[in-house]
């Protein structure tokens, strides 16, 4: 329950740390707002406030045009407080009510509908299908706002069954036709969503928010460490990458936003064969790059530690960097075994290299990042491949063949919504995958954020800094017992170590008085 003093003294202050944590509906306007938005403050007795989007625009309220609520952090009151919503939000946020019902949902996660229904109610206070329409909404919004695509574009894009439907929930929501809300391509905002204008060419350009702080030059150093030839580029400023979704082929270039509104944000800018796939193309960016981590919960319980409270105070806008898909994580990882990451990026090259698709387009990119041209090989073109013609070990090169059958055979091999045990159980009865690489892919792929790779001898050895002497695997996942559950994000401290802070990153803070007691 939301504590109404607190979220009204947020809303005077327009404090960006309380950004997606509620939302204000005024009952004289019928709308509702981002607590940073930059209208006349609204009189208290007539706000209500609420946790997430999706219970404003079900008690009636509207969404504000000035502060845009769909492009507000994602750090709903829901998250942590149990574990199937947490997998079913995720279900819903990869599309799983655009084509099934709450009842196979509620299936896929070993419920019935009417258990699911209620878990809803108590938790997140709407059902399932609200969450589903406004995530719908709300990236079609986005879209209409920030690209030129067609109407038809933004409602396929967006998930929508049908131009009609999609009309329809617009004109409902907001009370005119999307045609209305299109930003004129005037707009002095400085060339925020440059896709306006280049829509045609079958690229746009959309902001991904993330919870101050956020550490961007942590996560692109990440990236450029282990960046493969031909598929990826890394610069200081920016990081693009061709992709692929079933059988849609594109790039992405990610950046810091720059312009007004948009400082709390990434941008993606993103060219695909197929309009279709962005929802997932959308979704997989913002966990790929953790953008729906709260590094204020995060840091609150690990920066009392004496073992990573330094790093926590120097960069509390660390994340755990992601990686496109769970196949490739688990490539990467099996790759990088037992070797340096120079030698894991080596090797990920040359298999790119033999065995990656070549891209036909190619997206413009600032002129000091190569060119992009090759797909990251798909699971059925290696699963049969001698991979030891790119100079690995034999029982290496037969774990990834493995691995590409396992992801051809099993569809729940890369599942999110699966608990963190089940998840690992299930990589390593894959021949060669053990605890470490198991662990390493639910951290990186999965995003699970309790997933910890104990074996690991660099997490081993910044414990042992400390403590004088290097604990033993079972020592550390002890020690490691008291950092749930984030111990992915401890384990990235350590393996980090403290950095003086970037220019995405702010100061430790807390919102623990938002909730009421």
């Amino acid at each position: 329950m939301l504590n109404r003093e607190t979220c009204y003294r947020a809303l005077l202050g327009r404090d960006v740390r309380f950004d997606g944590r509620f939302f204000t509906a005024v009952r004289t306007t019928g709308i509702y707002c981002r607590p940073i938005c930059p209208a006349r403050f609204p009189k208290p007795e007539n706000c209500t406030f609420y946790a997430t989007a999706a219970e404003a625009q079900q008690a009636g309220y509207r969404p504000c045009l000035r502060c845009r609520p769909e492009v507000a952090p994602n750090l709903a009151a829901w998250r942590g407080t149990g574990a199937v919503v947490e997998r079913a939000m995720a279900l819903i946020e990869a599309g799983a009510l655009d084509s099934s019902s709450v009842d196979q949902l509620a299936g896929r996660l070993g419920l019935g509908e009417r258990q699911l229904r209620r878990l809803f109610v108590q938790h997140v206070g709407v059902s399932p299908l609200a969450i589903a329409q406004a995530r719908r909404v709300h990236l079609a919004k986005q879209l209409v706002t920030e690209t030129a695509l067609s109407l038809a574009d933004v409602a396929l894009a967006s998930g929508f069954g049908s131009i009609r439907r999609f009309n329809h929930c617009f004109q409902q929501l907001y009370g005119q036709p999307p045609s209305l809300l299109r930003r004129p391509k005037s707009s002095a905002d400085g060339n925020v969503f440059p896709s306006l204008d280049r829509a045609h060419q079958g690229t746009i350009s959309l902001l991904l928010p993330y919870c101050a702080p956020y550490d961007w030059p942590g996560m692109v150093q990440f990236f450029a460490a282990r960046a493969l030839d031909g598929i990826e580029a890394v610069r200081e400023h920016a990081y693009a990458r061709t992709i692929s979704v079933g059988t849609a082929t594109g790039f992405v270039l990610v950046r810091p936003a720059a312009g007004r509104h948009c400082e709390t944000a990434l941008q993606a800018t993103i060219s695909l064969t197929s309009w279709a796939v962005l929802p997932q193309v959308v979704r997989q960016l913002k966990e790929m790059f953790d953008l729906h981590a709260d590094p204020q919960v995060i840091n609150r319980h690990l920066a009392h530690d004496p073992l990573l409270g330094q790093s926590v105070r120097m960069r509390p806008g660390l994340r755990v960097p992601g990686g496109w898909n769970g196949f490739e994580v688990g490539v990467r990882a099996i790759l990088g075994q037992q070797i340096t990451v120079a030698g894991g990026r080596r090797l990920g090259s040359r298999l790119v290299d033999h065995f990656g698709n070549p891209v036909s387009a190619h997206l413009d990119l600032p002129g000091d990042m190569p060119r992009l041209i090759r797909l990251f090989p798909a699971p059925e073109r290696i699963a049969e491949a001698d991979l030891t013609v790119l100079g690995m070990p034999r029982s290496r090169a037969q774990t990834i063949n493995a691995l590409a059958r396992a992801a051809l055979s099993d569809p729940l091999l890369f599942a999110a919504s699966l608990p963190l045990e089940e998840s690992v159980a299930r990589l390593k009865r894959i021949p060669g995958i053990g605890d470490w690489t198991a662990q390493y892919i639910a951290m990186r792929a999965l995003r699970h954020p309790d997933a910890f790779p104990a074996g690991d001898v660099a997490l081993q050895n910044a414990a042992g800094k400390a403590n004088g002497q290097k604990p033993s695997e079972t020592k550390l996942r002890t020690q490691a017992d008291a950092w749930q559950p984030w111990r992915a994000y401890a384990a990235q401290h350590l393996w980090s170590g403290p950095a003086p802070l970037g220019p995405l990153t702010d100061s430790l803070c807390t919102a623990k008085d938002l909730v009421a007691t």
